[in-house]
């Protein structure tokens, strides 16, 4: 019979200590070389032209031109040819960049603003409830009838909309609307999506005449709750020379294509919710303007 015989061998912790180094070092090559083996198989080589774009864009991520964000816009432009115009904040000047970078001409984009369809500020409309809750404009919509202003389709006046906006182009007026400042405002769209009422609209900058009403509540009810909405009266209809506005489900809408800004709706509606923005909107570049850009 065969036996075995056991002796001990004591092992250091030095030689622990360098046995488990020399582990350690074999695992980290071995992954190293796994980590290098998969990058070089699974590269993404990536487009020269990205970069180069990325150095002109503005790095805003407002997601004005439809993207998460200006590295998401880059490469959609490079991979899918998309037009060099949609970077709101960049303007023309980025928009020719982007073109001469990728070799193409660039579309004109006529300017475009902010417009505040409402214009029951604190002094016209009627102030239907204390509102004591959250205070935004989404909360007190979800209050409904116990939201501050009795008219269910205007300004709620807490602001979301100033708030939302990344470029400082909003601010909330001391009647209780927001102003708008137009030489700030790059029509990234952030604001309407805030507005809970959607009565922010994006619309371009040579047409001055709007409607500050987006109530479709007959007349009578209107003037319930407002002062200056609308009463769909269709005096606006009968004046215009270009057929570029009508009376639709109690409200005057304005077709922009049609429009000329003449101004005779203008002049000739009762409640004064038609209006020319021109000079409104010189007047608040004048008082806002140095904020906006200091901010």
């Amino acid at each position: 019979m065969f036996g075995f015989i056991y002796m001990p061998v004591e092992v250091s912790t030095a030689q622990y200590t360098v046995f488990g180094l020399v582990v350690m070092v074999a695992l980290g090559a071995g992954l190293a070389a796994i980590l290098y083996f998969a990058s070089r198989v699974f590269k993404v080589d990536t487009d020269p032209r990205v970069e180069k774009i990325l150095e002109v864009l503005p790095n805003a991520n407002c997601g004005a031109c439809g993207f998460g964000g200006c590295v998401a816009y880059a490469e959609a432009l490079v991979t899918k040819g998309l037009a060099a115009n949609l970077c709101a904040p960049g303007r023309a000047a980025v928009a020719a960049k982007i073109a001469a970078i990728m070799g193409a001409t660039v579309e004109a984009k006529e300017p475009e603003v902010a417009v505040v369809h409402c214009g029951g500020d604190n002094k016209v409309a009627v102030h239907d409830a204390d509102y004591y809750g959250i205070q935004t404009c989404v909360a007190a919509n979800v209050a409904g009838l116990n939201s501050p202003k009795g008219c269910l389709f205007g300004c709620l006046g807490l602001g979301d909309c100033a708030r939302a906006c990344p470029f400082n182009a909003m601010v909330m007026g001391e009647d209780g609307l927001p102003l708008v400042i137009e030489s700030a405002c790059v029509a990234c769209k952030k604001c309407v999506a805030a507005c809970p009422r959607n009565i922010i609209e994006i619309h371009q900058k040579k047409s001055f005449v709007h409607v500050l009403c987006k109530s479709h509540d007959a007349g009578r009810d209107v003037l319930k709750v407002c002062k200056v909405g609308c009463i769909a009266c269709k005096k606006c209809e009968k004046v215009c020379p270009a057929d570029a506005i009508h009376v639709i489900n109690n409200l005057a809408v304005i077709d922009y294509a049609k429009c000329t800004s003449c101004g005779k709706c203008v002049k000739e509606c009762p409640q004064s919710i038609i209006v020319n923005l021109r000079q409104v909107r010189e007047e608040v570049d004048k008082l806002y303007e140095p904020a906006a850009k200091e901010a």
